[in-house]
């Protein structure tokens, strides 16, 4: 039972007893431990298994949601959720995916219209019935209208390559007005989030108009949602919505520390300000009513006693002790990678030769890289058998020699398959440079399968890295169960790297998990999985993934010149 699971049984249960109106402070203990555990990096089943540990001791999580966590790993579900479905109609539900309806409002829907699906609601809005309610008006029940037919399409999450091109596109054509002399993007994508649901622009300008008639006409823009005086609302083409807000100079830092974000961490900063006698907003920082600071986000944490804390690092997962103590990591940045150990040629799946993916990797500055086309299992990736990949191996060395100013290792990305075999004979694999092992089928199997899958890899001499290591492909294949702490283990104990990879889709590990390998010393490679010569350019959100881990440069293995690197190699 993965933790992602019982958080998301808890923030369910949280979510129905809001709707039912139920005690504030029992609502908030379902949502604290549901975070909990979406940060906890071990397996909470093999907390409960370990004689002396006790799951009350985390943060968050009391007696009573021990107990509930214990049914959870037990049985697979929780009864009390179970129970709420009953009494609350799932159309009910549905509603919390409309923008701006929370459970309290979907909550006198239900309870004062009966409204139980979202075509109901559909109905009581043309009827005028919404806008009756207390609390709503016409304005909103326009507003729950217009975003009925597009609740489904606002409720999902896009993934961070997605939210980052038409953030930046959007920022980059406000920037052309000469009325706003600053702008930028905030929110989930400003933390480098690997899903966003939505984004949060803010902007410095004389003419709040002008900035919302551009955005109102920029060709990403799919209708305007909502629109004031300072703020505006949009839906972009993508499906994805993006808020618009003008704030006065001397409010933009407190504005971007604001709405950044994330909530647990403005949460710390308030209590921060509070014990010092400031009180700190979106407007600014304040003591009573004298205005203190807030044109720059340093200055906010400033004024409550912190160094600037950079955004990747805002989520309350430690972040604020370490910026207390002055030992804030020097996060890496994408200048610092000097190699890429996962690529594909023509010679598999990919649509570039040896010699072009080479020659495109030293145009970016890159002094080492590996070739790593997929083994025979992946046979709809025309993977390579013995035979195919020697002659492969041929052509890589042949290519060596003849591009200089960047070394070309031979390597494979070898299947680890269904029985806990390689894809290859060890005899094979030894003649490689460079090994990257990974799961690609049987993600399904049990616990005990997958483990006994990756640590028959780990333990094989020939391995030098695990490959995204979870398999898990974002918002459609959920990820392989992994033990950790076993994984984490192992891999520190035979010196096996394990990988960042890059793609927008995976990003796996994910930033909680590379954080946790951090701790056990393990060396991380951050890697493109290239499939083609444009393939480089995801580069900076695996650099984003390990930045929201707290990774700095030392922390990551192809960081370092290539005679140093190779020194991590189990065969150098």
């Amino acid at each position: 039972m993965q933790n992602q699971h019982i958080a998301a049984i808890f923030n369910e249960v949280a979510d129905l007893l809001e709707i039912q109106g139920a005690n504030s402070f029992r609502v908030r203990a379902y949502r604290n431990g549901a975070r909990t555990l979406e940060n906890l990096s071990e397996s909470v089943a093999d907390l409960l298994a370990t004689p002396g540990r006790s799951i009350e001791a985390l943060e968050g999580i009391g007696k009573d949601l021990g107990a509930k966590i214990a049914v959870v790993v037990e049985t697979g579900q929780l009864p009390q959720l179970e129970e709420l479905r009953q009494q609350v109609p799932a159309g009910v539900m549905d509603m919390l995916r409309i923008p701006g309806l929370g459970p309290k409002k979907a909550a006198t829907l239900f309870k004062e219209l009966g409204l139980i699906s979202l075509a109901q609601l559909k109905e009581a809005c043309e009827a005028g019935k919404v806008a009756e309610l207390k609390g709503f008006g016409k304005k909103t029940q326009q507003s729950i209208l217009e975003g009925i037919p597009h609740a489904q399409e606002a409720g999902k999450r896009f993934l961070i390559s997605i939210a980052t091109a038409s953030a930046d596109e959007i920022v980059a054509d406000l920037k052309q007005l000469s009325s706003i002399s600053q702008v930028a993007v905030a929110g989930s994508c400003r933390r480098r989030k690997e899903t966003c649901g939505d984004l949060d622009v803010l902007a410095i300008s004389d003419n709040s108009a002008e900035a919302m008639d551009r955005l109102a006409a920029h060709p990403l823009v799919e209708k305007v949602l909502a629109r004031g005086e300072t703020k505006q609302r949009v839906r972009l083409r993508t499906g994805i919505e993006l808020d618009l807000r003008v704030v006065p100079a001397a409010s933009y830092g407190a504005a971007m520390q604001y709405f950044t974000g994330s909530k647990e961490h403005n949460i710390v900063i308030r209590r921060r300000a509070i014990e010092r006698g400031l009180k700190v907003n979106e407007y600014g920082v304040f003591r009573g009513e004298e205005y203190v600071a807030g044109r720059s986000e340093e200055e906010v944490y400033a004024a409550v006693g912190l160094p600037f804390i950079p955004p990747e690092l805002r989520e309350n997962r430690g972040e604020i002790e370490l910026a207390e103590a002055g030992k804030l990591p020097k996060l890496i940045e994408v200048a610092d990678i000097q190699g890429d150990l996962h690529m594909h040629t023509t010679a598999s799946d990919g649509k570039a030769t040896i010699r072009e993916m080479a020659e495109a990797a030293k145009a970016r500055g890159l002094k080492y890289i590996a070739i790593t086309d997929h083994s025979k299992r992946v046979s709809m990736a025309n993977g390579l058998d013995a035979t195919r990949l020697r002659e492969h191996w041929k052509a890589i060395r042949k290519v060596r020699e003849e591009v200089t100013g960047i070394e070309i290792l031979c390597g494979i990305e070898c299947d680890i398959l269904e029985d806990a075999t390689m894809d290859l004979d060890d005899e094979v694999l030894s003649e490689a440079d460079w090994v990257i092992a990974v799961l690609h089928y049987g993600l399904k199997q049990p616990r005990e399968q997958i483990m006994q899958r990756l640590l028959n890899a780990i333990r094989n001499p020939n391995v030098d890295a695990i490959g995204h290591p979870t398999g898990r492909m974002l918002s459609n294949r959920p990820p392989a169960d992994i033990d950790f702490t076993t994984f984490f283990k192992a891999a520190a104990d035979h010196g096996v790297l394990l990988e960042i990879n890059s793609s927008p889709e995976r990003l796996d590990l994910d930033d909680v998990q590379a954080a946790a390998a951090k701790s056990y010393g393990i060396p991380i490679i951050i890697d493109t999985d290239s499939h083609n010569t444009s393939g480089f350019n995801v580069l900076p959100y695996g650099v984003d993934q390990a930045r929201r881990a707290g990774l700095t440069k030392n922390d990551v293995a192809n960081t370092r010149p290539f005679a140093e690197f190779k020194r991590l190699l189990r065969k150098s």
